[in-house]
């Protein structure tokens, strides 16, 4: 009578394969539906919550300026188109607007900037996402508007004249000095920064938050020439993953 060969262990390791490939599709599939933005693949939705590639994704809008708009429009983000900036050379820039309130943004002062979308789109989930939360657990009450101090300059980082050109030349970036509560209160980057009183862990909080939005964050801790503001870009290198966060 003929014995029963024993099965291959290198069967068994192919099953095992198919296996695990399988329970790993099915994970993917059951993470696609619970948490999109947690994958690379998964379009944008700015009404979603923040995730572990809403960054590159929000840097990833300016290959398309048009569909960033359309976005904007669906989370209720209303903006006005801007003129092209061309002063010559380096900086011309083709696809600024300027955030226009909305049922749901907050206002600039002295007057919302001329940004690129992808920064426009990266300060409202900033906003919704970190800074009225922190405001409401810190002080009890939201944010009214934001003191910027500018996006917009045609000059190279630092200013120097071998340096790359900044961010800021093409509106690509927006620093904030500062913000305004609803009950007149003033948070100051430059005088609040320092301790650890309730304006500094606000201003922490604003900072270590926005760090998951955009491509480059500085603040008073990256160097003295940002003592007194934030500077966010979606710098391109953001796509790839790349990240500043001082």
């Amino acid at each position: 009578m003929a014995r029963n060969r024993p099965r291959s262990p290198r069967r068994y390791r192919g099953w095992a394969l198919i296996l695990a490939c399988l329970l790993l599709a099915f994970a993917v599939w059951v993470l696609s539906r619970m948490r999109p933005q947690d994958l690379p693949w998964t379009a944008i939705d700015l009404s979603a919550p923040v995730g572990a590639f809403t960054g590159r994704k929000l840097a990833a809008l300016g290959d398309d300026p048009q569909h960033c708009r359309l976005l904007l429009g669906e989370a209720g983000i209303e903006h006005e188109d801007m003129p092209v900036i061309d002063p010559g050379g380096e900086c011309r820039v083709e696809n600024a607007l300027r955030p226009d309130g909305g049922a749901r943004t907050i206002l600039f002062r002295p007057r919302s900037p001329a940004i690129t979308c992808p920064v426009a789109a990266g300060l409202a989930l900033w906003e919704w996402h970190v800074v009225q939360p922190a405001a409401q657990r810190i002080f009890g009450q939201r944010v009214e508007e934001i003191d910027h101090l500018g996006s917009y300059n045609c000059r190279r980082i630092a200013g120097g004249e071998d340096r790359p050109w900044s961010e800021h030349a093409s509106a690509n970036a927006l620093d904030i000095g500062g913000f305004r509560l609803a009950d007149g209160t003033r948070i100051d980057v430059r005088r609040d920064w320092a301790g650890d009183g309730r304006k500094a862990q606000f201003l922490r909080a604003a900072r270590d938050g926005a760090c998951d939005l955009f491509a480059t964050v500085l603040s008073p801790d990256y160097n003295a020439a940002h003592a007194d503001h934030f500077h966010f870009d979606q710098s391109r290198r953001g796509v790839l993953g790349w990240r500043s966060c001082r």
